[in-house]
């Protein structure tokens, strides 16, 4: 089984990311599980606009596409941004779109008997509208989203410490965040042996 985890940070490598710090957390209890994960960054990335699949000279989407493809587990994760995804979030949801119309030999939808999770960080107190935009995104796409697949950090409302700089409520997140992984191989594996039929014409 395969996971393939997009940190959708605003900073580019080598800066450190708090959100991939958190990610690891996830990692390690999705390899627990026997699964082989992935990760992209995708600010280190050039993801033209658009709703396309490839959109042309340069574009990099077209290879996080076909990890999408491969990868029965999908995670984003995003800082929180003025109580919203970060812009680098949408701009991959965006490029998802095209997943809409693409289907497989039997005609499904290719996110269908996909799984799908969110991961958020931030020190302003928005994670389950973050949680709740990009799920509904996903869900949209075609993806299922078992209950309790995500995770989170925070420390209230306002300016705070960011997580590398905090250890207080990594346990929970982490505790979380082992839930989270949990429940996405256990949720991606009973789709694999009862897969989704195609939709109804």
């Amino acid at each position: 089984m395969r996971a393939l985890v997009i940190n959708c940070t605003l900073k580019p490598s080598p800066q450190p990311s708090n959100t991939e710090a958190l990610a690891a957390t996830v990692i390690a209890a999705l390899k627990g599980h026997g699964a082989e994960v992935d990760v992209v960054r995708a600010v280190d990335l050039n993801l033209k606009p658009g709703v396309e699949t490839d959109m042309g000279d340069g574009d990099d989407w077209p290879g996080v596409h076909e990890k999408l493809l491969s990868s029965e587990i999908l995670i984003i994760a995003s800082p929180t941004w003025l109580g919203r995804p970060s812009s680098v979030a949408q701009r991959v949801l965006e490029r998802m779109d095209a997943m809409l119309g693409e289907t497989d030999g039997e005609e499904r939808p290719v996110a269908y008997n996909r799984v799908a999770g969110v991961l958020v960080t931030g020190n302003e107190d928005g994670a389950h509208h973050v949680i709740s935009e990009i799920s509904g995104g996903l869900a949209d796409i075609g993806y299922t989203i078992p209950g309790q697949a995500w995770t989170y950090w925070h420390l209230g409302p306002g300016p705070g410490p960011d997580y590398l700089d905090d250890d207080r409520g990594h346990d929970w997140s982490t505790s979380t965040g082992r839930a989270m992984a949990s429940n996405l191989v256990h949720a991606a594996r009973a789709l694999s042996a009862m897969p989704l039929p195609a939709p109804p014409s």
